[in-house]
């Protein structure tokens, strides 16, 4: 008989931007590009659905915490890395892009983010979390899209303006807005400031509190604080990144749209 191998053994080293160690249920996620902090491209982009989805699925995960790796979150976006001409690149976009947040969201144990610097890259990834840890040097940004010319359609117009508020959410994704860790603090969107040598081991101390209550009472109380989000999330996200491919094409030279079409 063929020994059944752990589901964490099946996924743990399969992702190149994403490090993953669990010690009794806590799994903790980091996020990186080659050891040093996370550098936005198209493979992470692909590779935060596909490890959702495992770690929703993996029941042997009681807690988890996500952060990063380095002295930034992620500030740095590797453009080059993404085909965006044609519609079937889109396609792909979507898919992936529909599958990252929604399979965050999947998760049905209590998630603890650890900010652990300026996240100007997709930052609605660790505010959506249950509990939103930030280091002291931390800060936020919707740097690659409406600043970029792209449409803030994939989640961040859905985080944004349900964290911040209509007025205050659609002025950060309008101006390039950055909001320094005590701002966030102030206006909700992290719940506690810490320095970067206390900021993961305040999280896993958190995470062990959690890891103690009986398990349905983890996973249901997940499910029942993230319903609303779910909603809006099925509400908007698919429509929002049908906007932003449909603006996006639209920048390209005719001739280059003619040609992506045949």
């Amino acid at each position: 008989m063929h020994a059944i191998v752990p589901r964490f053994e099946q996924y743990k080293d399969r992702y190149a931007n994403i490090r993953l160690a669990r010690e009794d249920g806590v799994l903790i996620v980091t996020l990186h590009t080659a050891g040093r902090s996370l550098v936005w491209s198209s493979q992470a982009h692909d590779e935060l659905g596909y490890c959702f989805s495992d770690i929703a699925a993996d029941r042997e995960n009681k807690v988890v915490v996500l952060t990063g790796s380095g002295k930034n979150y992620c500030v740095e976006i590797d453009a080059a890395s993404f085909r965006l001409s044609s519609p079937s690149d889109w396609d792909h976009i979507y898919f992936d892009g529909m599958r990252l947040l929604t399979n965050l969201l999947e998760i049905n144990v209590p998630v603890i983010s650890a900010i652990n610097g300026p996240a100007r890259i997709h930052p609605e990834i660790p505010v959506l979390s249950d509990i939103v840890l930030a280091s002291d040097t931390a800060l936020f940004q919707d740097a690659p899209h409406f600043m970029s010319g792209i449409v803030p359609g994939d989640g961040a117009h859905v985080v944004w303006t349900n964290l911040l508020g209509l007025n205050r959410g659609r002025y950060f994704l309008l101006t390039g807005q950055e909001i320094d860790s005590t701002t966030a603090l102030n206006w909700g969107v992290v719940n506690e400031i810490l320095t970067a040598e206390k900021l993961l081991p305040r999280a896993l101390d958190l995470a062990r509190q959690i890891a103690a209550k009986p398990p349905l009472t983890r996973r249901y109380t997940r499910i029942a604080l993230t319903q609303r989000i779910k909603r809006l999330m099925q509400e908007g996200l698919g429509y929002g990144l049908t906007l932003e491919a449909l603006a996006a094409i639209d920048q390209l030279p005719k001739e280059g749209r003619m040609k992506d079409a045949q």
